[in-house]
């Protein structure tokens, strides 16, 4: 089984996902994406959820508002989703960045693939997952993202991925050629996957059980 077959069986088994379509419930503003996406790093969604409802009563998840509120006023909004010493500064940094593109969302989507990843992981707090997350979801940049859900499902397939993460991104980008649908759809896939089968029995047990993976 090549990385195209994969993508085609979980489509069969899973169908389309929709993961953060807009219009699609729930519906999510871009910038609660990216408020989301650096409150959920080490917590579950449960927490994120609460510091999100308390972002968006004071700001409308707006980025000069977040600018307008003191450091102490930010932390104890997103102080559910805990860390908050660490990501406090990651979203005041992400709302600075987007300050030198005057809050425009498509002046950032118009930046190139390389320089809006490099750009991101210069800001505290964005590593390599989370920067691909912000790149897929938020800026309309197809790419892969090498998470934990990935790397145990390769493992299962008989294929673990380089430790390194541009290494196990590029090897997957090497055998599989994808549009920027298909690249959303997979790592959905992946992670509704992975939430369901937890366990090595699990995965033998799935429509995956016996399946054996190859890369180039």
């Amino acid at each position: 089984m090549q990385v195209v077959d994969l993508y085609q069986i979980l489509t069969t088994n899973l169908g389309p996902r929709h993961w953060l379509e807009p219009g699609v419930p729930p519906a999510e503003t871009p910038w609660e994406i990216l408020w989301g996406g650096v409150l959920v790093q080490n917590t579950n969604w449960r927490n994120v959820d609460y510091a999100l409802a308390n972002l968006k009563q004071a700001t409308q998840f707006r980025p000069q508002a977040i600018l307008a509120l003191s450091a102490p006023e930010l932390t104890t909004l997103v102080k559910p989703a805990g860390f908050y010493t660490r990501k406090v500064p990651t979203l005041q940094a992400l709302a600075t960045w987007s300050s030198q593109y005057s809050f425009d969302l498509a002046a950032m989507r118009a930046l190139p693939a390389a320089r809006l990843r490099s750009e991101l992981l210069a800001l505290k707090g964005i590593g390599n997952e989370t920067a691909d997350y912000f790149s897929m979801y938020v800026f309309d940049q197809p790419t892969i993202i090498v998470d934990t859900y990935l790397r145990r499902l390769f493992t299962w397939l008989g294929q673990p991925l380089p430790a390194q993460y541009g290494r196990a991104q590029a090897l997957i980008e090497a055998n599989w050629t994808y549009d920027f649908a298909q690249a959303r759809e997979w790592h959905a896939q992946i992670v509704d996957f992975g939430k369901q089968v937890k366990t090595p029995a699990d995965f033998q047990q799935s429509f995956l059980g016996g399946q054996h993976l190859r890369l180039n």
